[in-house]
């Protein structure tokens, strides 16, 4: 029977914000028993909570994310475990894992510091030979329990965008792909002319 993971944050008031960025604001502007109907209004930047990135989000570029067809963002997916590790680097198992058109999601566990103050800054990093393997086998996306796959200046931004490998921060809940080998990603944003995008990122396993 099918079952989905759900691997993203709840959009709500108060949830954590990268260091600079305005607070995410949700809050209802019409009331059944006033207005006859419920309405809530939402102002928020693209980077909160779980979304995905493009190219134009971190580089000169006229892409935007509504650009993408419905098919870039759905794909088999694979767990790569690296919990424990600060340097996520290259490990010769990956060979077998990783298939081109794939969805690679990286799991560090680190999501059990988010909203705390050391969730943007004392993360781990991924290393420049495994964003090449990545380029190499032209995957999909790459997802990730972290705010960021590196820090400034961003180079693994620019390299994994640069190839057209798009980036999903902020994910939750994959200790519960652990030992599954067979699942597809589901990770579809709003169609929206942005550098990036809110998204519901579901495993369908």
């Amino acid at each position: 029977m099918t079952e989905f993971v759900d691997l993203s944050y709840i959009i709500e008031a108060g949830i954590s914000t990268y260091p600079g960025d305005d607070d995410l604001k949700l809050y209802q502007t019409r009331f059944l028993d006033k207005d006859k109907y419920n309405d809530t209004w939402l102002e928020t930047g693209m980077h909160v909570g779980t979304h995905i990135d493009v190219a134009s989000h971190i580089m000169e570029s006229d892409v935007v994310i509504s650009d993408y067809p419905a098919d870039k963002f759905i794909g088999k997916g694979c767990l790569l475990d690296v919990r424990n590790q600060d340097l996520i680097g290259m490990k010769d198992e990956y060979m077998d894992i990783v298939e081109e058109n794939s969805i690679v999601l990286i799991y560090t566990g680190f999501e059990t510091k988010f909203g705390s103050d050391g969730y943007f800054k004392d993360h781990p990093v991924v290393e420049e030979e495994l964003a090449d393997f990545f380029i190499e086998k032209k995957i999909k996306m790459v997802g990730m329990d972290l705010p960021s796959p590196d820090q400034y200046p961003f180079n693994i931004h620019k390299k994994l965008l640069g190839n057209d490998i798009l980036i999903i921060e902020n994910l939750r809940n994959l200790g519960n792909l652990v030992n599954i080998d067979n699942f597809e990603v589901i990770a579809l944003p709003l169609k929206i002319k942005s550098e990036a995008s809110l998204a519901r990122v579901v495993a369908r396993v």
